[in-house]
Formats: C-alpha cells, sequence, structure tokens
C-alpha cells in the first residue's frame, strides 16, 4: 500500500487550499447570510480547472484521477459547503452522465461548456413522492415525432437555476417498465423553475423545483440506450457519493480547525481551554476519526480509478463521513461554547450546512440498505 499523493495531487491539493483561503472564506458568511450564489467564485474555479477535474482533456477537462477530485472538494468544504456542492453536483451529478454514457456527438456540445464553467449541470432524480424511493419515479417520457415530450417534476435539484445553469440530465419513464436519461437544456419551452427554495443550510447554492409540461426535447437528447436509466443513476450514485464522502471528511476538517484555533485562545479559569483535558480529549478523538474516514474516502476513489468494484466502498465512506461529519461538527461547537451559537462565529455555518450530508445521495439509512446488500445479506 502506498499513502503518498502524487506530486500533481499534492499540487492541486495546494492550488484548492489556497483559493479556498484567500477567495472563498473571505465572502463565505456574506454568501451565506444573503443566500447568494457565487458566480465569481464559479467563473474563477473554471479558469483554475475546478470545474471539470475529471473529464477527459479531449473535452477540455483536467482529465484527472478520482483521487484528485474528492482532494479538490475535500479543500473547498473545509471552508465552505455552498461552494463546494456546488461544483460537487456540477461534476458527479450533472456533468458525469454525459461524460460516461454520452455520444461522441452529446460529449462535444456539452462537455467543453461545461468544464470550463461557463455552463452548469444539473442532475434530475428525486421527486416530491421519490426521494430514497427513487424507482416510484413519475415523470414520463413520450418520444412523439421525433421529440421527447417530458411531463413531471424533480425536487431539490441543485444548479438547475442559475443564470449559467446549462442542462438538466433528468430520469424519466419511457415506458410501463422502462427508465431512461434525458438531457434538457435550460430555456427548452415547457420546461419551469420554481424560485430558490429557503433552506437550513447550503444557502449560498441553488436548489429549487423543476417542473416539466409538454416539454419536447430532440430524439438525440437520450442519454445512452433506451431503458438504460435505472443503472446508469446507480452507478451516478456511487461515484457521487465518494464526493460526498469527501465533503464529510472536508466538512468535519474544517470543524476541527476552527475549534482547535478557537481552544488555543479561549481563556477560562486563567489558561488556555486547550489546556484542559476534555477538551483535549474531543480534539483527539475528532483528529482520529477524521484521519479515518479520509482513508475511506481515498480507498473508494482509489478502487474506481483502478476499476474495480467500489460499490460497498462508497456508500461505506459516505455513511461513515456524514456521522463523523455530524459528530465534529457538534463537539466543535460545544467547544466554542455559548459563542458557537451566534452567527458571528463561523462553526454556526458549518453546523447548519452539515445535516444534509447524512440525506441527500441517499440517507444514512439506504447506505446501511447498499452495504448489507453488497454483504449479502
Amino acid at each position: 500500500m502506498n499513502y503518498e499523493l502524487s506530486e500533481e495531487q499534492e499540487l492541486l491539493r495546494r492550488t484548492v487550499r489556497e483559493f479556498a483561503q484567500t477567495r472563498v472564506e473571505p465572502v463565505a458568511e456574506e454568501l451565506d447570510r444573503e443566500s447568494r450564489f457565487p458566480y465569481e467564485l464559479v467563473a474563477e474555479m473554471g479558469e483554475l480547472g475546478l470545474m471539470g477535474i475529471p473529464v477527459p482533456e479531449e473535452f477540455g477537462g483536467a482529465g484527472a484521477d478520482t483521487i484528485s477530485y474528492a482532494l479538490a472538494i475535500e479543500e473547498l468544504t473545509r471552508v465552505d459547503s455552498s461552494v463546494a456542492i456546488t461544483v460537487a453536483a456540477h461534476t458527479s451529478l450533472g456533468t458525469m452522465p454525459i461524460a460516461l454514457y454520452g455520444s461522441d456527438e452529446q460529449k462535444r456540445e456539452w462537455l467543453p461548456r461545461l468544464a470550463s464553467g461557463k455552463g452548469l449541470a444539473a442532475f434530475g432524480l428525486t421527486e416530491p413522492e421519490a426521494g430514497s424511493d427513487a424507482g416510484a419515479t413519475k415523470t414520463r417520457a413520450e418520444l412523439r415525432d421525433g421529440c421527447w415530450v417530458v411531463n413531471g417534476s424533480k425536487m431539490f435539484i441543485t444548479n438547475a437555476g442559475t443564470d449559467i445553469s446549462a442542462c438538466v440530465t433528468i430520469v424519466a419513464r419511457t415506458g410501463e417498465h422502462e427508465v431512461s436519461n434525458i438531457i434538457v437544456p435550460n430555456g427548452t419551452p415547457g420546461y419551469e423553475l420554481s424560485p430558490p427554495l429557503s433552506k437550513l443550510g447550503w444557502r449560498a447554492s441553488d436548489t429549487r423545483e423543476i417542473v416539466f409540461e409538454d416539454c419536447a426535447v430532440p430524439a438525440g437528447n437520450l442519454l445512452g440506450p433506451r431503458g438504460r436509466g435505472f443503472q446508469q443513476f446507480l452507478e451516478i450514485l456511487d461515484g457521487g457519493r465518494i464526493s460526498v464522502g469527501a465533503m464529510g471528511v472536508g466538512l468535519a476538517q474544517g470543524a476541527y480547525d476552527l475549534a482547535f484555533a478557537y481552544a488555543k485562545e479561549r481563556q477560562q479559569f486563567g489558561r488556555a481551554i486547550a489546556r484542559f483535558q476534555a477538551v483535549q480529549f474531543a480534539l483527539a478523538d475528532m483528529a482520529t476519526e477524521i484521519e479515518a474516514g479520509r482513508q475511506l474516502v481515498y480507498r473508494a476513489a482509489w478502487l474506481k480509478d483502478e476499476g474495480k468494484p467500489y460499490s460497498l466502498a462508497a456508500a461505506q465512506a459516505k455513511l461513515y463521513t456524514g456521522l463523523l461529519s455530524n459528530r465534529a461538527v457538534n463537539a466543535a461547537l460545544q467547544i466554542h461554547g455559548g459563542y458557537g451559537f451566534m452567527d458571528a462565529f463561523p462553526i454556526s455555518r458549518l453546523y447548519r450546512d452539515q445535516k444534509i450530508l447524512e440525506i441527500g445521495e441517499g440517507t444514512n439509512e439506504i447506505q446501511r440498505l447498499v452495504i448489507a446488500k453488497q454483504l449479502g445479506l
């Protein structure tokens, strides 16, 4: 086993960390308070190549491996989850279906724009009545006169309604017992967006309900073979769980960083609270669990890069880091005491941002079902 990152991976991590600290951190609180989408930051990340890390170079991406991608997501989340999920949802969920299943024509049409960050991609799976039960999808697409005519709605969709949103790949029923994926460009008649949803956390990311009413797109917008949609989105979710696992590690690390710094500064009973054993033990536990979670995520990413089965590892990483981030952010806020409850301290934002990591990309309970199935139970 080799635990060393390559020079390219170390350079990427340093680059993203510097960007997060110098460009994201100074505006994170303001973006959260105003629920404002970070257009300027997305443009800068596009210039840095962060919006298409795993996209092949021939289509404008960086052509980097999954570990590199996980490193970038981890470093962004360490500072701000809204910026991180914008990149993660765009890449893992929005762009990768086209990169993995698209025709050469579809790749040439979409990937250069998406990899550059000039256009954002979304993924439409969840519906108002189909969350964990994704097989209960009701959105339908009927082939008429050379077009797929889509009717239905999707809920909690990230990146669908920004000024630079380019397309959404939706899961729809194309037959009685058939599910397919279809690319729907933004601006297509019949594709309607709800106002932005008000959220507990991730307030600077774009989240909406999207509705389709006789929305017609060319038959050529079918992504991959007809009827393969269910298998495709399961594969996409496996890859997405690695990025959400990286978010769990990044958020836990960010919470630890804040708690560590505060404990060194905060004086009580005549000395810094970092001198007290109770605080030391809390920080020691956090540091240990973060390293364990990081290794789970990196292993899942390595397995994917090696072309080995990784569904089990991805689900384990996602489950563990969701629970880890919960424990870490709670302990970090406790170390802050009353100040941690105040919005003036960034730990309060991390506390609000954390909970969705145990829900999105499959709840903790769904991860346990996936793991149990992989174990042969």
